[in-house]
């Protein structure tokens, strides 16, 4: 326990520390009260939430300074976002099905904050986003920027309705020849449906003048299948406290097998990611224990037969080298579907049951670190922490160690 407790503290610190050292200064620009533009570097969180603040430095070896919302009206990274400073009403009504207000109107709050630029032109859509609340704005011709309505709501104590009003803002706002009624009444209040709308209208209205798709420059969530088979290299040692003897078996390859579902979340430059693996192993041995002064005979003779299907829940953290490859490290918690067919048997010189046991392991921390190539083909080594397979049995403790040496290729 103490190992496996050093283990994961290790791993955060590695992780935290990896987080951090790997977000970039990209080339970026920032817009102060007076109207001044300023070229920098700023620090790409690729952010998920909103921010009221960023980092940059005015020079590659600068020190780093802070800039936030109360003194900067527009700031943006070169080819990726764009946020601006706009003072608005913004409805905070909660989303959360247990906690939906039974007012249909939106609660507004005026407050002051940096809004994402998902598409800028003669209609330009924005976004603002923190934790569980997601709010989109928009304003036509530079004018004053307002929210686009949706609340959900209950209308009864068992009905939810929905206040669909920013579909008539639109209606009424953004009018063009090719968009018809119809268009706006199946317009869902998503990101891609709206990003979608405001392109094509400013496509109708004005299609020489450029409308820019900030949408398209970030990072997009994405789910992964992998094939993974294995090479395991297993060790095993039983020890019955009450006698004070041990069984040390010896080091076994084994093959295993998994497959991988992997989501890669749509933020921080599509970096961080989790991933669920149901994985076949098994080992087998045998071991012989002499001269025991207190066993009938002098000698035990023992077998292990142990298979499981581990599943591994990992977070994993992705470090790019170039367009086509990258590095990665996950941490894991795993836990075990046993075999019921697997068990742990010692027997006397005359053949006589000493003991016959089923095993059963316990859950237990992986730690992997492994190379990506053209998102297709993947390596990994992977250490698992020791594991006792002989948990219901209090006298009895067993070390079960693997070191994995996996290969993947990505179906889709």
């Amino acid at each position: 326990m103490k190992k496996q407790l050093l283990f994961t503290l290790l791993s955060l610190t590695f992780f935290y520390n990896l987080t951090f050292s790997q977000i970039s200064y990209d080339n970026g620009y920032f817009i102060n009260e007076s109207g001044k533009k300023t070229s920098c570097f700023i620090k790409n969180n690729d952010w998920r939430n909103n921010p009221d603040n960023f980092e940059y430095k005015l020079t590659a070896n600068s020190d780093i300074k802070v800039a936030s919302v109360d003194s900067i009206k527009e700031f943006g990274i070169t080819n990726f976002s764009k946020y601006i400073r706009a003072t608005v009403q913004i409805d905070k009504s909660s989303d959360n099905i247990n906690n939906l207000s039974l007012n249909k109107t939106p609660e507004f709050e005026e407050e002051t904050l940096f809004l994402n630029v998902l598409v800028e032109g003669n209609a330009t859509l924005y976004l603002y986003e923190n934790e569980n609340l997601k709010r989109y704005f928009f304003n036509l011709n530079n004018g004053n920027v307002s929210q686009l309505i949706y609340k959900e709501y209950k209308s009864s104590a068992t009905t939810i309705s929905e206040n669909n009003r920013y579909k008539q803002q639109l209606w009424n706002n953004l009018k063009c020849s090719s968009i018809q009624l119809k268009d706006i009444e199946r317009l869902n209040y998503k990101q891609k449906s709206l990003t979608t709308f405001f392109i094509d209208y400013n496509n109708c209205t004005n299609p020489t003048k450029r409308t820019t798709n900030y949408d398209n420059k970030k990072s997009k969530s994405d789910f992964n299948v992998t094939i993974r088979p294995r090479l395991n290299s297993s060790s095993l040692e039983i020890s019955d406290s009450q006698r004070d003897f041990d069984f040390s078996y010896e080091n076994k390859l084994g093959f295993g097998i998994g497959l991988e579902l992997e989501y890669i979340f749509p933020f921080n430059k599509n970096k961080w990611a989790v991933a669920v693996e149901p994985t076949y192993q098994s080992y087998e041995s045998e071991a012989t224990i002499k001269n025991l002064s207190n066993v009938s005979g002098g000698s035990l003779k023992s077998s292990v037969e142990y298979s499981s299907i581990d599943i591994p829940i990992s977070a994993r953290y992705y470090m790019f080298l170039n367009n086509k490859s990258k590095l990665f490290i996950n941490a894991s918690y795993l836990f075990s579907v046993d075999n019921s067919k697997s068990s742990f048997e010692a027997l006397r010189v005359d053949d006589s049951s000493y003991a016959s046991l089923d095993t059963k392991s316990g859950q237990g921390f992986a730690f992997g670190v492994g190379y990506k190539f053209i998102n297709k083909i993947s390596a990994e080594v992977r250490f698992h922490t020791s594991r006792n397979i002989l948990n219901d049995y209090p006298i009895w403790d067993s070390n079960y160690n693997t070191i994995s040496f996996i290969v993947g290729y990505t179906l889709f």
